[in-house]
Parts: structure tokens; sequence; C-alpha cells
């Protein structure tokens, strides 16, 4: 296994940082570049989860993990801005496969492996309105359906990208990334196998968004997203095969009903081909239509989605959205079946006594090539922030089904998961 001394040595260096720096008044500016670079700010995120997964036709996973997140900012100077962070996962429990080849691999997936790496480092200039960032950061887009950093996990998806951001116009955000390397969340460091398994992406790909929030009903948004994927080892065909052009529409807000009542909706629609080296020509459509009702702090909505498919073959691929935002927690359909999934969804949104936040949902899956119900899922997260800094949360997911194979599904076995987790952010 490699050394993870460097790793190990840049965390203690940015933990020694922490230490020493003491931020200056927000108001004042900087009175010169090394003043701006010892009064940044420090960021910490530390993590402690348990997971248990019981999954028919493989043996129970059972992890916990922990979590440190550590980083600097300097202050803005001149327009200039960095940021550096480092990241360590290390499992105190391990009986699970991580996703990558190299543990348990007859135990169900928890996809947390070891991780010792450099999270973000990136360098920005801000003029006006307009921020360009160069290097390794996060994006996460509109809600991260197409775009973002696979937050639930404990190593982040982050971007080795150019990306900049325009708000020069009002109520107008306009958006482009360039897209040259994808670190994705499995650890590319820690052996053959896993370095061929589940590799890193390079990219040559573009991104562009387009978000107008003037109307009265709404924000309008459009996309075109140009991704163009290769990796090395046995990781190739994935990410050949994730390269797509995509572009779509969304419209979505929360308009006023009643003093007491507002609506809520979103709708989308999307269209994919074939981009790039991906060896196979397809093209498939996406939709969403979500609506619902927000009085006295609940919330109840109703959705159907639709990941449509080509006559059976390819589904409609989100390869670097955040997935487990979407289409349940049970992490049944990280990857869209070949003909396609339809996801008819309700969930509910309160706040307990004691200032308990729960959110729950029940899913009706189904195909669109195919059978028109393929499983069920309901999925429950309840959320107590003790401080600022300290929040707590417990989350459960159940998936069960009476199809014993799906296409283009890698496992449709029922299965349910547990979620114990402590958070803390400064």
């Amino acid at each position: 296994m490699q050394s993870h001394l460097p790793s190990i040595a840049l965390i203690a260096l940015l933990g020694a940082a922490s230490l020493a720096a003491q931020p200056a008044a927000k108001s004042e500016a900087p009175a010169s570049f090394t003043d701006a670079l010892t009064q940044g700010k420090v960021s910490i995120n530390a993590r402690l989860r348990y997971e248990f997964v019981d999954q028919d036709a493989v043996a129970d996973a059972e992890a916990l993990t922990a979590r440190l997140r550590l980083g600097y900012t300097t202050r803005l100077y001149k327009g200039f801005q960095a940021m550096i962070e480092g990241e360590a996962v290390t499992p105190l429990i391990n009986d699970y496969f991580d996703g990558t080849g190299t543990n348990s691999a007859g135990r169900a997936v928890i996809a947390d492996p070891e991780v010792y790496n450099l999270n973000q480092a990136w360098v920005a200039y801000t003029f006006e309105k307009t921020k360009g960032t160069l290097g390794r950061q996060k994006i996460i887009l509109d809600n991260a359906r197409f775009i973002g950093d696979v937050g639930w996990r404990q190593n982040d998806q982050t971007f080795d990208a150019f990306v900049v951001q325009d708000k020069s116009f009002e109520k107008t955000t306009l958006t482009y990334a360039y897209l040259d390397h994808v670190n994705r969340i499995f650890d590319n460091e820690t052996g053959p196998a896993a370095a061929s398994s589940q590799p890193d992406w390079d990219s040559d790909s573009h991104v562009i968004n387009a978000s107008y929030a003037g109307f009265p009903i709404g924000t309008l948004t459009g996309y075109a997203y140009l991704l163009d994927f290769n990796a090395d080892g046995l990781g190739t065909a994935g990410a050949l095969g994730a390269s797509s052009q995509t572009y779509g529409l969304s419209l979505a807000g929360t308009p006023a009903l009643t003093k007491d009542i507002k609506g809520t909706y979103r709708l989308e629609y999307a269209t994919q081909s074939d981009y790039g080296d991906n060896p196979v020509s397809y093209d498939a459509d996406y939709y969403l239509a979500e609506l619902g009702l927000v009085a006295k702090g609940n919330t109840l909505a109703a959705g159907y989605e639709v990941l449509g498919s080509d006559n059976g073959l390819v589904g409609f691929k989100t390869p670097i959205a955040t997935l487990h935002a979407h289409n349940g927690w049970a992490d049944v359909f990280l990857a869209t079946p070949a003909a396609g999934l339809t996801d008819t969804y309700v969930k509910y949104g309160t706040t307990l006594p004691g200032k308990v936040n729960l959110l729950a949902f029940y899913h009706f899956f189904g195909t669109e090539e195919g059978p028109s119900q393929i499983g069920q899922e309901f999925d429950v997260m309840a959320t107590y922030k003790v401080t600022k800094e300290l929040s707590l949360t417990a989350k459960a997911a159940k998936y069960w089904s009476d199809e014993a194979v799906v296409p283009g599904v890698a496992s449709n076995a029922d299965r349910t998961k547990f979620w114990l987790q402590a958070d803390y952010t400064f």
C-alpha cells in the first residue's frame, strides 16, 4: 500500500495553520499581501458515522468511519483569494466492501474507502460581479441532479477545473466550467486493484448553466453539459460510456398562495445523446414534475421523474451528479437501468418538538421500457442541531422488490440501510 505520509503531513500543516491564524475584522481590507495570506479563515469539518447494510444475497456490512477536513482560505486581496483543504477518511470498523476491490468483497457496499488526499486547492480572482476560479474545487449546480459533490459520502467528488461565474445582470447567474479531471469518491491511491476498478476520470468537458430569478413565478434555468471522459485501467469502459451531451430547461419556485400557505414546484425537461469518445450512439430524454405545499413549517410534495431510454438499450445518464439525493437513499439506482427509470414519489418534511427536523420519502420505481413497477422504497431522516457547529443525524432507507433482475442495475436485491452521524463544522 502506498504511503500516506505526504497527505498526513499536509493535514498536519493545515492544523498548525488553524492554531496560528488570527482572522482580522471582516470590515477591514488587508493592508498587504502578507496580511491577506496570514489573516485568513480556518475551516474544520469533522464527521463520525456509523452505517449498517442488510442486503439479500450478500453478507451484512457494518462501518464506523471518521472524516476530518482542515482548510484555510486567504482573505480577498486586490481581487485575489486562495484556498487549500486536506482530508482524511479512516475506517474504525471496516466490515464492508468499499467499492474499490480492496476489502471484504463478499459484503454489501459502503462506498467510503480509506482516503488521505488534497480535497481542494484553488485560486480565484473577482472583478466586480465576475469571479474566476482555477484548481481543485467543489461544483454544485441547481439541485445537483447533473453536477454535484456527492456530499453524503465521506469523500467528496471534486473537479480540477476552471470556473467562471458572472452576476453582472440583475437576478441572473451565468456559469461556465471547463472540467479537466473528476476526482471521484473512491480512493485512486490505495493500490493497483483500487486504481483500476474505480479510477478518477480524465475529462475534456464543458459545463454551461444560466439562470434568471426575475420572474414572479420562479427561477428559469437553461443548461448545456458536454461531458467527455476517459480513464485508465478497468474503469475505462465506464468512463467512455458516461460521455454525453445534455441540454435542458427547468422552472422552479415557491409562489405564495395565501397569507400562510405557499406552493412549491419544479418542472424540468432535458434531452441527451452520446458525446466525445462514447462508443455507443443513443438518444434519451429526462422529465420531472414536482408540486407541493408549504404551511406552518410543514412541506408536502409529490413528484414524477423519468430518466428515459433509447429503445430499452441505453438509459439517460447522470455520471457526475450527487446521486444519493435522488431516486432513493438505498442507492439502488446509482446507474440508470438500460430500460430507463421512472420514480413516482411523495415527500414530507416537518419540525418535531425539540427542534428535530424530519424528512421522509416514499418511492414507487418502474422502467420506461418494460415493467411499470420494479420496486418500492421508504426513506426517513431526523436531524437535530445541538449547537451552531454540531449536528446529529439518524437516517434509514428500506428498498424491496418482486423483480429479481432489472437489466442495467447492478443488484435489485431487497436491502435496509441505517445511519447514525455526528457533524462538527467550524
